[in-house]
């Protein structure tokens, strides 16, 4: 595997940031499991390309030991541990799917406001795609539904020095919260992930579709990637392939499969 140069400039964090206990010997440990402090595990669940009727990736979720909730999960995480829990996961994610043999990309979530020093949270996850084996470019890492960043400058930041070690970024749940048009002009992100209150029983409403044509259009001229996550029904799929969107994920295609690469279902890949 290729060598990857690390950024060497200091990344200046937002006022008031804490680094949740981070330290460089949490870089160094943060990839073992007993510094978290309870156990986890990973599913995993694909993203359709609908124009080769083929998996694109494969998104890591976390989940229970035995298959738990991601909640029983993270109601576990908290100031003390978040920073080693964010960097076990992207080595535990990178592991399970080395050992799975998935030849896809990987989308492994992160936490954003658990970032101590983004230099040396990526030479952990350099070294853990070394070990196992993953290739770096088939690596995306997307941003943690449901997190909140309060400095969009300094957010865009630590997704540029991503991008500068090759690795794909991702913006989930794209048009709610701080994820929207105003962080879009601060980074463009290799892909978007379109809010699931703008896909649900999409073919029913007007404004969703002219919402997300439009947003489809913005993204071609940007170069990236959508991505419309939740399709449960034919009609959500339709709908949002006439609006321009190849790549999908939800029910429809596959369930998240515990330690396992899910079967995705042949008839859902291909229109009537």
């Amino acid at each position: 595997m290729h060598s990857i140069q690390l950024p060497s400039r200091k990344t200046t964090f937002p006022s008031g940031f804490m680094p949740l206990e981070g330290s460089r010997r949490d870089c160094e440990d943060c990839g073992k499991g007993e510094k978290v402090g309870f156990q986890f595990d990973y599913a995993y669940q694909p993203i359709v390309d609908l124009r080769t009727a083929q998996v694109f990736a494969h998104e890591a979720l976390v989940r229970g030991p035995a298959g738990e909730s991601a909640a029983s999960v993270l109601a576990q995480v908290n100031e003390r541990n978040r920073y080693r829990f964010d960097q076990a996961c992207r080595v535990k994610a990178i592991k399970g799917a080395a050992a799975l043999g998935i030849r896809e990309r990987l989308s492994i979530n992160f936490l954003p406001n658990a970032i101590y020093k983004p230099e040396l949270c990526i030479r952990t996850t350099l070294q853990a795609a070394q070990t196992f084996g993953f290739p770096l470019e088939r690596i995306i890492f997307e941003v943690t539904e449901g997190e909140r960043v309060e400095d969009g400058p300094w957010f865009a930041q630590i997704l540029r020095e991503y991008q500068q070690c090759g690795f794909k970024t991702a913006i989930d749940d794209f048009g709610a919260g701080y994820a929207g048009l105003k962080l879009l002009a601060e980074f463009q992100p290799d892909m978007i992930k379109i809010d699931m209150d703008l896909v649900r029983n999409i073919e029913q409403s007007r404004a969703r579709q002219a919402i997300v044509k439009s947003l489809v259009a913005l993204c071609a001229d940007m170069q990236i990637e959508v991505i419309a996550e939740g399709i449960e029904t034919v009609a959500e799929r339709d709908c949002l392939s006439d609006a321009g969107i190849h790549l999908m994920q939800g029910y429809l295609f596959a369930k998240p499969a515990f330690q396992s690469i899910a079967a995705v279902s042949s008839t859902a890949l291909k229109r009537a």
